[in-house]
């Protein structure tokens, strides 16, 4: 107690805190460090920005190759140590929970944000200033926000509305095929929501994604139902209007937690014993057959006396090793996973239209395939020709199916190549002309962050940045607010919804200009940085164990 009592004043702080204990506080030594962290984060991610955005190769701790542009993935991948970029991740992980997109903007507009604030410091500005600057300004924005609506949806249930805005969101993941994409999701998503009279909601699990290697996109396909990628255990490959049993143990002969010993004397006990361990099986099996089941799905192992008296009694085998997909099949079929083997109630046993072994490219496919017009689960079997190829269509789908979940909330729509930010910008730069005080220049800085959109939608396009956001401003100026990046062609273009029709969701840019001005603020409030010693002893040698001689 006395040790803990003595404070060495020479020391300071390091004198106070637990050995090993590290402290940076000011501008210079904690803010300035931060900034720096952020920016190289949001520099990574910026340049995948939009449809022509870069990807990236990211070889992760497992030496697993990711190939991707979502910067969602990117962030999982990269394990970020640093505490205030940490700060970034965590918000692109709250809005990719919430909204399934614009993490990129997420991220780009925060770093920007902290870069802009950087200039401010060296000028002589304290942090309090430009957080009150940006507090300011980002609440016009909100204010403005809703006022640029141009595209509603008013009915998510109609098809061809749904498709359009999917295009928007599906292009910016894989340009080039988002109207093939489109269809897909509309229909899987429509598949599994409440019928007319019930207000149109849409759970994210009751869309699950198939890949199968071979052929191209437009050889994609969806089905009420749940696709598994294997085939049955036994000969029976097909089964119509079927009652369903799932069980979450193997179907085999269970094992006693004790050791116990057998004594046979002669062969007659042996072939005793062999039979009345035949007879208790058959009696499981046939109990099964007769509670009118024809499917039986097991999460466990099969044994060849189980599996030979399941086809003596003509039931279908279906093996699924992952508890997740086992857990969706019972959504999927309305049935419970038991624990013992047995004969299920009526309660606990599911029901399918069709159950059947398909060929698809080459590869057997099991489908429970429900003709209920409303589903409980649909699936999109995905084609390509390659895996990499394949994990980014599920990825640009994943956003897909979340843009259908927000559209059941908010169906308004504003312009989207970077129409918005102009927009804005402009009307914020007024604000600070008309504003006096040093928030001002906060504001203006905001308002040249907001032009990290259009800017790099531009440069991944091959054009010339500041033209194009000069032309922008330019056409923004005479009244066009739907003047976006034309990222096909070059410089800017007008449209009724803006680009090509291209549109964002209002909810979802709420959403994440929000995060980011949250981020960003909370890394500026920043002034001290303590960071205690990690925990555990040495770390092992890289060459691996040993004494050394």
């Amino acid at each position: 107690m006395s040790r803990g009592l003595n404070y060495n004043q020479a020391a300071g702080l390091q004198g106070m805190l637990k050995e090993g204990t590290k402290s940076m506080e000011g501008v210079d030594e904690a803010v300035i460090r931060n900034i720096e962290a952020a920016k190289q984060l949001a520099r990574i991610c910026s340049s995948s920005m939009g449809p022509n955005g870069l990807k990236k190769l990211v070889v992760n701790h497992l030496e697993k190759i990711i190939v991707t542009s979502d910067c969602a993935t990117i962030l999982k991948e990269l394990e970020v140590q640093h505490p205030a970029a940490k700060m970034l991740v965590l918000a692109a992980m709250m809005q990719e929970k919430e909204c399934g997109d614009a993490t990129n903007l997420t991220v780009s507009f925060a770093g920007e944000l902290l870069k802009k604030a950087e200039d401010l410091l060296h000028t002589g500005l304290h942090p309090s200033e430009i957080v009150a600057g940006y507090r300011t300004a980002f609440e016009k924005a909100m204010d403005i926000l809703p006022t640029l609506t141009v595209h509603t949806v008013d009915d998510p249930r109609d098809a061809l509305q749904v498709s359009h805005v999917l295009e928007s969101v599906l292009g910016t993941k894989y340009f080039g095929f988002q109207a093939t994409l489109a269809p897909y999701v509309t229909q899987a998503c429509q598949a599994v929501m409440p019928s007319a009279p019930k207000k149109p909601s849409l759970n994210v699990d009751s869309v699950r994604v198939c890949k199968l290697q071979g052929g191209t996109i437009e050889d994609s396909l969806v089905m009420k139902g749940i696709v598994v990628s294997r085939s049955t255990e036994g000969t029976i490959k097909r089964a119509l209007k079927a009652k369903v049993a799932v069980y979450g143990c193997g179907i085999e002969a269970s094992s006693t937690e004790t050791k116990g010993t057998v004594l046979i004397r002669n062969a007659e006990d042996l072939l005793n014993y062999n039979k009345g361990e035949e007879k208790l099986m058959e009696d499981i099996i046939k109990g099964i057959a007769e509670s009118g089941i024809a499917v039986v799905v097991t999460g466990g192992s099969i044994s060849e006396m189980a599996l030979h008296f399941l086809e003596r009694y003509k039931l279908m085998v279906v093996k699924i090793p992952s508890k997740w997909e086992l857990r969706r099949l019972c959504g999927a079929v309305n049935a419970t996973a038991l624990v013992r083997l047995g004969p299920p109630t009526a309660e606990e046993a599911g029901f399918v239209d069709v159950v059947e072994v398909r060929e698809v490219g080459g590869r057997k496919i099991t489908v429970f395939e429900q003709n209920a017009e409303e589903s409980r689960v649909a699936s999109i079997i995905l084609r390509a020709s390659t895996h990499n190829v394949l994990e980014d269509l599920e990825r640009a789908v994943d956003d897909g199916v979340n843009m259908v979940k927000v559209l059941c909330t908010d169906g308004r729509f504003l312009p989207g190549a970077g129409a918005v930010e102009i927009e804005l910008a402009r009307r914020i730069y007024k604000l600070a002309d008309a504003t006096t005080g040093l928030d001002q220049y906060a504001m203006r800085k905001f308002a040249e962050a907001l032009e990290i959109v259009p800017r790099t939608l531009a440069e991944s396009s091959g054009q010339d940045a500041t033209d194009t956001v000069a032309a922008l401003y330019a056409e923004h100026e005479k009244g066009n607010v739907t003047a976006g990046v034309d990222v096909e062609g070059t410089g800017v273009k007008v449209g009724a919804e803006g680009v090509q029709g291209v549109c964002d969701s209002l909810f979802v840019k709420d959403s994440a200009l929000r995060l980011a001005v949250d981020a960003a603020l909370t890394v500026l409030r920043v002034d001290q940085i303590i960071m205690s010693k990690p925990a555990g002893g040495p770390k092992p040698p890289a060459g691996g164990g040993g004494d050394k001689e």
